[in-house]
């Protein structure tokens, strides 16, 4: 930018060319050229009440959008009259104190132009003696600074919001040193620390490593991230309060430093995460643990399966998995009822858990199967005696309803490294193993062998006609209302995948399974989408109400990285709005592949499309992730509403997942709906939405029109 100053240089320069016979037009054509190439307007004016113009270069046209024969002498315009009124007087009174104290002026304001805009200029100059020595001129430079002065004010603007930020914000906010506590902190901090102001926080906490952190190698680990990383975030530890209770925080910081690199100080974020630390540990808890037992669910037992194999397969030690389930189960259920029933699996529990070493794990699978995994077995005789302490002790009496009971177990054993290198092969070949010891007349326990796989046969033949299901049209879609249980309006519907075979109904545990291991899950939910997206179309042009179709996601479908072109390439040709479509996901969907799960989440949420977390509180350490994905919706697993009546935990973890939901603007639903006494729980809990047997089962197409139609 060419100053008033870089001006005069130039000027100077020219009149002290050497002289020649070309010198005065090369200096003409000179000046010209400066002149015109400037940003901004050289003037020459008398110093009246008009600002009479007597000379203004060409860039008075782009300066004020008038001509420079519309400005000369008054032509059709004085300057006075494009300075703004508002800043007239102050530009002259400016403007006449330097003239008196024989000074340059310098004054920054605004003027109008032709257009009627309001531009910001700066105005440079001094005072000279026109040549018939009869009024004072003024000499200057005229520069728009209207993008400055924008910028200025909004750097004073976001100013005055970081202090409004910082003094109000709910979380606490610090600068702090390596080794010499805080310079700077919030009121929201002082709080959080048990403070009464910001100020007695920093002149009171000034170790922090050992004042703050109850383990001081949490400031250690701190440190360390920070001079590897020069950045922490989410990081949960333990603190004092200043009156020496104990609280859990996490923190985002990083490190600042001078344009030379050093160290200046620490500037971050702190959250305050007891009560959230007590409900993840409590949700985590029952989402690795059986509710009715206590004792590990599938997820953990998966977990643990697995390391044990990496222990097996690295130190050559024998680790056994038993499958076992109880015989004649549902004859005690359906006789004595569900209460018994349930009771009859806590004893067994216990019983199991009497005959195994702390290091061995008794897991639940489900319903009235239990698995045992014992590691680091010395041999196979070992395996053998544990088992036959396990038929007697679960065979042993108990009592229910005044009566006196036994019971007995089939149990099938696989070991690892022998019939297996993976936990999916080692559960499938205690399974099969199981199955035999049912053949051969219960309350046994038989070791897997290879012939038990002939069941493979039929699988491999379910797989060739799945293969050909969706060219045969043999798949259909249920729909599931989806209801707002404050009004009960039907508000979305969720597609579920019927498999209508040549051989009969195949149960969707029967080939879901099957689809996601081998793939065919892709074009089977691409299928799904379609046609789930087309139906919900077709309702809105039936001139039913809007609501949203709800399709659910596997992790094959995120892992080829495609869906979202999926997704786009769907509703543009069924015609279906984004904001009309909600994809399900699970935690372990969301966890598989987080950073690639949560860009492509995020570029779903940008085409207006909703996203569900299904199942929730069953997955494994959804917490970790919930605040940051894109999700809208939390839906409460059918497992914690079916326990609503009879389990208090059950009911403290729905609670507590509505709660959570809510704090994070999220809207939550509750799957399994079954009975009214649920219904009315979940509606004085708060919870958004249920979807359940109680309001409908899965219909079809027709079916669900006719429940819009009332």
């Amino acid at each position: 930018m060419v100053t008033h100053d870089h001006l005069c240089n130039y000027l100077n320069m020219l009149l002290t060319m050497p002289s020649h016979p070309a010198d005065p037009s090369l200096q003409a054509r000179l000046l010209g050229t400066l002149l015109a190439n400037l940003e901004g307007m050289v003037y020459r004016c008398r110093l009246d009440q008009q600002w009479t113009m007597e000379f203004v270069s060409e860039g008075c046209l782009a300066l004020t959008g008038y001509t420079e024969e519309d400005i000369l002498f008054n032509s059709r315009v004085s300057y006075d009259d494009i300075t703004h009124p508002d800043d007239r007087e102050y530009v002259r009174t400016a403007v006449m104190q330097a003239v008196t104290g024989n000074r340059r002026f310098d004054v920054e304001y605004r003027i109008v132009r032709a257009d009627g805009e309001v531009r910001w200029v700066w105005e440079r100059g001094t005072n000279a003696m026109h040549d018939n020595k009869k009024w004072g001129v003024l000499e200057g430079f005229i520069q728009d600074i209207t993008e400055r002065k924008q910028a200025d004010e909004a750097l004073r603007e976001a100013e005055r919001r970081y202090r409004s930020i910082f003094e109000n914000a709910i979380e606490g906010i610090y600068q702090s040193t390596p080794s010499n506590g805080y310079l700077a902190v919030n009121p929201a901090l002082a709080r959080m620390y048990g403070y009464d102001t910001p100020q007695d926080l920093i002149s009171m906490l000034r170790d922090i490593e050992h004042q703050l952190y109850v383990d001081p190698q949490r400031r250690i680990e701190f440190m360390r991230q920070m001079a590897e990383n020069g950045i922490v975030t989410n990081f949960e530890s333990r603190i004092y309060k200043s009156n020496g209770d104990i609280i859990w925080i996490s923190e985002n910081a990083r490190a600042v430093h001078t344009s030379t690199g050093e160290l200046l100080f620490f500037e971050g974020t702190v959250e305050a995460i007891t009560e959230r630390k007590l409900h993840e540990a409590e949700i985590q808890f029952q989402a690795t643990h059986d509710a009715l037992t206590g004792l590990p669910n599938r997820t953990l037992l998966y977990d643990r399966m697995q390391q044990a194999v990496l222990h097996s397969a690295r130190y050559g030690n024998l680790t056994a998995i038993a499958f076992l389930d109880l015989d004649q189960f549902k004859f005690i259920n359906d006789s004595l009822g569900h209460q018994v029933g349930d009771e009859l699996l806590k004893i067994t529990a216990q019983r199991l858990t009497s005959c195994l070493r702390e290091s061995d794990t008794v897991a639940r699978q489900g319903g009235d199967e239990f698995v045992l995994l014992l590691t680091s077995q010395p041999s196979e005789e070992s395996i053998t005696h544990t088992m036959q302490r396990v038929l007697h002790e679960v065979a042993q009496p108990w009592m229910a309803n005044g009566l006196e009971f036994r019971i007995t177990c089939s149990v099938g054993v696989t070991l690892c490294p022998d019939d297996g290198r993976d936990a999916e092969t080692l559960l499938k070949n205690a399974d099969s193993a199981m199955y035999k010891a049912k053949e051969l007349g219960r309350n046994n326990f038989q070791y897997f062998a290879t012939e038990m796989n002939d069941t493979a046969t039929d699988r491999l033949a379910l797989l060739n006609r799945l293969r050909q299901a969706i060219p045969n049209h043999e798949f259909v879609l249920h729909y599931q209302p989806k209801i707002n249980l404050a009004n009960g309006d039907i508000i979305g519907a969720e597609a579920l995948i019927r498999w209508n075979s040549a051989e009969g109904m195949v149960s969707p545990g029967s080939f879901i399974p099957l689809a996601e291991e081998t793939g065919l899950i892709i074009p089977i939910g691409v299928w799904v989408l379609e046609t789930a997206c087309r139906q919900n179309r077709a309702w809105q042009l039936a001139g039913y109400a809007p609501i949203t179709i709800s399709v659910n996601l596997s992790s094959r479908q995120l892992a080829r990285g495609d869906i979202v072109e999926q997704v786009e390439q769907v509703l543009a040709e069924t015609g279906l709005e984004a904001q009309y479509l909600e994809l399900e996901i699970t935690e372990s969907v969301m966890a598989s592949d987080v950073e690639k799960s949560f860009a492509l989440l995020t570029r779903l949420r940008l085409l207006g499309v909703k996203i569900s977390l299904d199942d929730f509180g069953t997955g494994y350490s959804s917490l970790s992730y919930l605040k940051r994905f894109p999700v809208d919706t939390l839906k409460i697993d059918q497992s914690f509403v079916r326990d609503l009546a009879t389990s208090q935990d059950s009911a403290a973890i729905v609670k507590a997942i509505i709660s959570l939901g809510h704090n994070l603007n999220l809207t939550v639903l509750a799957e399994g709906i079954e009975t009214e006494e649920q219904f009315q729980f979940l509606l004085k809990s708060a919870c958004n939405e249920g979807q359940g047997y109680l309001m409908s089962r899965p219909v079809s197409h027709q079916h669900f029109e006719l429940l819009l139609q009332r």
